[in-house]
């Protein structure tokens, strides 16, 4: 990875600045943090795979979501496909989770110092009902 590194400098300057291979290497250098992220920490992935095969599903609902009425909807919708997501990714039923979620927090069953114990991978689900057969993809 270092030699890519001092090659991609060492080309950018050689290629026409306007032309897209250029472009490509200025991003490479650009974010070279991020790209050799994965060398020290092996918990990250090389790519994203994970994340884009997980958000496939909810390509026509993204669409949808272009409708959402104002910048205040998208941000909405944002978050909620976030939270659904997040739980899928931990192995719970998103609906079970977020019933149960929103059931703890209005009637104040849960306090406010213990909102971390409704996170999807804190979560339990009340009399074993909600949680998914697979194991949690995702540990605290």
């Amino acid at each position: 990875m270092d030699a890519l590194h001092a090659w991609l400098q060492d080309h950018v300057g050689r290629v026409s600045a306007a032309s897209d291979l250029a472009k490509a290497i200025r991003y490479a250098i650009r974010h070279w943090p991020g790209l050799v992220v994965s060398l020290d920490d092996g918990r990250v992935e090389m790519d994203t795979n994970v994340v884009e095969r997980a958000i496939r599903p909810n390509t026509l609902t993204r669409k949808n979501a272009l409708f959402a009425g104002s910048d205040g909807g998208a941000r909405h919708w944002a978050i909620a496909m976030t939270l659904i997501q997040t739980a899928k990714l931990n192995g719970i039923d998103p609906m079970a989770w977020l019933t149960d979620v929103l059931e703890r927090v209005v009637s104040g069953r849960t306090k406010s110092h213990e909102l971390h114990s409704l996170l999807p991978w804190n979560w339990q689900a009340p009399n074993g009902t909600g949680a998914s057969t697979q194991p949690r993809a995702l540990a605290a």
